[in-house]
């Protein structure tokens, strides 16, 4: 199936690209989200009407990513203080809903969405880096530095 991407989706296509993807993704992902169109006569006219309106959008959204990514790349840091055992092992564990609470307390404009943890909830006591994805090229990469009470 054919679409017409409004805006620019990772791994897949920038702005006013024509597409081939999957009906399923299509249909349930990209048009309910409206990131895309199907890919019709009418559909192109209509698009073809609204991209500058729709490349504008997309410079802006460009533009305040690039703000929050000089924001928290100018972060030192941020130290999230959990109970932990001898071993630093901690009782329970940071999720993404403990880090991005984390970075909003320093000023940081950050949802749960943006946060990538690739090994998943943190367990253990010590330093990791947090990716924060901000727009579909833009990413942050966050100090965060997890500290054992007592």
């Amino acid at each position: 199936m054919e679409v017409i991407l409004l805006e620019k989706v990772r791994n897949l296509g920038a702005l006013g690209e024509k597409v081939k993807v999957k009906s399923g993704f299509a249909r349930n992902y990209l048009v309910p989200q409206g990131k895309a169109v199907y890919a019709n006569a009418a559909n192109l006219e209509k698009f073809e009407k609204r991209r500058a309106e729709l490349e504008a959008i997309a410079e802006q959204r460009h533009e305040k990513a690039l703000e929050r990514q000089n924001k928290l790349n100018s972060l030192a840091g941020v130290t999230i203080v959990m109970k932990a055992g001898e071993e630093g092992k901690l009782f329970g564990s940071v999720t993404v809903r403990d880090i991005t609470e984390a970075l909003n307390k320093y000023g940081a404009e950050v949802e749960k969405r943006e946060i990538r943890l690739v090994e998943g909830s943190l367990r253990m006591v010590g330093e990791y880096d947090i990716t924060v994805d901000l727009d579909s090229d833009i990413t942050a990469l966050v100090k965060l530095k997890i500290v054992g009470e007592g």
